[in-house]
């Protein structure tokens, strides 16, 4: 054999070899690359569920350094907890996080939302209602800066972030807080009256209206337009059928449900504190059953979901709704508010 051809099969012979080494490097490397996206989304998942838990329910502080509580010590004990909760529990508060896991998770930014509601809610009440005797009457400058510090945009990122607006609502709320167990600050008042608790009540009463609407929506019905019903002269702006077709969109199911629990985790514990705060005032009207009755709802629709899944079944088809069974737990809750508050309006 010719010089010339043994050296032409020796390089053949190498560049076969180096094809076969690149291609092994290249397959080494998209399976290296693939177990690390594997190991990375294993991780997201992880903490998606970690932060994605529904705190637990708390008892209500009813007592100060071993004895009973002035009147608004609980509420705004609670209310100060509740705040807590949300900012500090396991991942923070997440709805407004941009980066990954947290911008594709909504359950948790929903039940956040809910909550939220209810304790800006409970605040203005403090404010403006709770902490004065008459409507002329001077306003705390503690809550004075709370509530416009819990209305901050709960999607805001950009620093000051919400989350640091909250705190600073929190820090405002302790100090009001701490002023009604002081003997000596005479300014930090809370007037356990049936009038300021039906003000209250009448919010809640609409939020709870409003979210047993919306879950009930999740399997679409026909609703009659009601919205004048009850006075000949009333009209509205916009006109609006007599028969509404209502139902919400399918990727909103598990968010309103979220935002509902979120909600009555919330307004559970305040009403938990108003059954100590109006003591006197509910045991003069006999309406402590009726308060207890909605605290017992609530507990109801805040069981634990034990399907993985949110489940959207027709009402009287084979598979269960979560939306359903919790949109009539808050409407019996609804029920009772408004009971109550006609036990408060009544001498």
């Amino acid at each position: 054999m010719a010089v010339s051809e043994l050296w032409q099969e020796l390089k053949d012979t190498v560049a076969f070899r180096a094809g076969q080494s690149n291609r092994g490097s290249s397959g080494r490397r998209g399976a290296g690359a693939l177990s690390i996206l594997v190991i990375l989304l294993l991780i997201g998942c992880a903490i998606g569920w970690y932060v994605s838990r529904e705190p637990e329910i708390f008892w209500v502080n009813w007592e100060v350094d071993g004895k009973a509580a002035p009147a608004g010590y609980a509420t705004a004990d609670t209310a100060v907890r509740v705040a807590e909760t949300l900012l500090y529990k396991p991942g923070g508060f997440i709805s407004n996080d941009k980066l990954p896991p947290f911008i594709i998770l909504d359950n948790m930014p929903n039940w956040e939302y809910g909550a939220l509601i209810q304790l800006r809610d409970l605040v203005k009440a403090l404010r403006n209602d709770y902490s004065r005797s008459q409507s002329q009457s001077v306003e705390n400058e503690f809550l004075s800066k709370a509530e416009p510090a819990f209305n901050s945009d709960h999607m805001w990122w950009i620093l000051p972030s919400c989350e640091s607006k909250y705190a600073d609502g929190v820090d405002f709320l302790i100090k009001y807080r701490d002023a009604l167990a002081s003997t000596t600050a005479m300014d930090a008042q809370f007037y356990a009256r049936a009038d300021n608790l039906r003000e209250w009540l009448s919010v809640v009463e609409k939020r709870l209206g409003s979210l047993s609407q919306r879950l009930s929506a999740s399997v679409g019905q026909s609703r009659v337009n009601t919205d004048l019903a009850g006075e000949r002269a009333a009209e509205n702006s916009t006109p609006i059928p007599d028969n509404i077709e209502v139902k919400t969109p399918w990727l909103e199911i598990d968010d309103v449900l979220y935002e509902a629990r979120g909600s009555a985790w919330a307004l559970l514990h305040f009403l938990r504190a108003a059954e100590h705060d109006f003591q006197q005032v509910l045991g003069d009207k006999n309406a402590s059953v009726s308060l207890r009755q909605i605290i017992r709802e609530l507990e109801a629709a805040l069981q634990p979901i034990q399907s993985p899944i949110v489940l959207n079944g027709n009402g009287f088809g084979l598979w269960a709704n979560h939306s359903l069974v919790t949109a009539s737990y808050l409407s019996r809750a609804n029920s009772a508010v408004i009971n109550l508050r006609e036990l408060l309006d009544q001498g």
